[in-house]
């Protein structure tokens, strides 16, 4: 297998392809990728990949990819294969090379509204009909896209993408490399109101959102604004469409929460942790690092939830007792008629003990 150094306009050759990711490989070096794509929608110019399912490794002969991301442990005998201890993982990041992150030239479209005092940075792409308010700082190769709203005081790092429709609210702090979907909404008000005895009178929100460096926000995400403090969304954290971080939220770093998911004001997530989609957090409640947490789960106002560990259910339970649990719901209707049985029986024999003793 000699090497090919070399990168074609729109894609790479096996062999560059493998060094960049620091793996070996068989087959065709000189063989040219140029996207990511699933086995069905595979042709010559594919990269694909497969597990260590040997029901999978078998569909490396099929020969219909350009090459395949396979598990060096046990490695196809043919065909032209990057060779991994993580396939999936590998394949990622594979495409991140073939589909690397889009970065502004300096294109500015006529509609957009920028305030004169407003610093926008160099190569900084800004679509149709956005409004950049004054005292906003843009960062170099930043893509804002359509109808796009930068309030007052707004920062980003370089580097950002801001897909259509996203709104932040004045004074919200983005780091570097962030990327917000459609309909993001950073810096809304809390939902905060104290009760006089007749109405509900508005508790002040009046902090901050600050998003570190490499944060992913899914479409139609809302993040609040803290009440008097700050609203923190650490570095590396990845959050799905439709989920609402209250107001005071502490999030760490290399989070991921996956849709649907409600977290109430000042509840904190620790580095690393997982959380499934729908799950409800009431107020102040805290996850430890690494604690993975199952969908649809309940965590209770103030409740601590303990690091390392899976947990699930309503309220929030570890895995394994969720799971005995669960079993034992499952016979409650058999369970409930060996009871009645029990009552039954209990009944007949105290009524023949007092007819005994008569």
């Amino acid at each position: 297998m000699r090497p090919a150094f070399f990168c074609l306009l729109m894609g790479y050759a096996v062999s560059q392809l493998a060094v960049q990711l620091g793996l070996s490989y068989q087959g065709d070096a000189d063989r040219v990728v140029t996207r990511v794509s699933s086995w069905e929608d595979a042709d010559n110019s594919s990269l694909v990949f497969v597990e260590r399912s040997e029901q999978m490794v078998r569909l490396v002969s099929i020969g219909r990819a350009g090459c395949v991301i396979a598990p060096d442990a046990a490695p196809p005998a043919e065909g032209t294969c990057i060779l991994s201890p993580n396939p999936k993982l590998d394949f990622a990041r594979a495409a991140e090379i073939l589909s690397p992150r889009i970065q502004g030239k300096g294109s500015v479209h006529p509609t957009a509204v920028i305030s004169p005092r407003a610093v926008v940075g160099r190569q900084v792409d800004i679509g149709p009909w956005v409004h950049i308010d004054e005292g906003a700082s843009i960062g170099d190769g930043c893509v804002i896209e359509a109808r796009v709203c930068l309030g007052a005081n707004c920062r980003l790092g370089t580097h950002c993408i801001l897909h259509a429709g996203v709104v932040l609210y004045p004074g919200v702090q983005l780091g570097h490399r962030v990327t917000l979907h459609s309909g993001v909404v950073v810096g809304a008000d809390g939902f905060g109101y104290v009760w006089d005895g007749t109405k509900q009178v508005k508790f002040p929100q009046t902090g901050q959102v600050i998003v570190e460096d490499d944060v992913e926000v899914g479409a139609n995400t809302t993040i609040d604004r803290g009440s008097l403090g700050i609203t923190r969304i650490g570095s590396g954290t990845k959050i799905d469409n439709l989920v609402q971080v209250a107001h005071n939220v502490q999030i760490g770093k290399g989070v991921v929460i996956a849709a649907q998911t409600g977290i109430s004001g000042s509840t904190v997530i620790e580095d690393f942790a997982v959380i499934g989609g729908q799950v409800g957090f009431g107020d102040h409640a805290r996850v430890e690092s690494r604690a993975v947490i199952g969908s649809k789960a309940g965590i209770l106002p103030g409740k601590i939830v303990r690091g390392g560990e899976t947990y699930w259910g309503i309220p929030i339970r570890p895995l394994r007792e969720y799971k005995r649990l669960n079993a034992l719901f499952g016979r409650l209707p058999e369970i409930k008629a060996e009871i009645d049985k029990l009552k039954a029986k209990l009944a007949r024999l105290e009524h023949e003990f007092r007819d005994g003793q008569q």
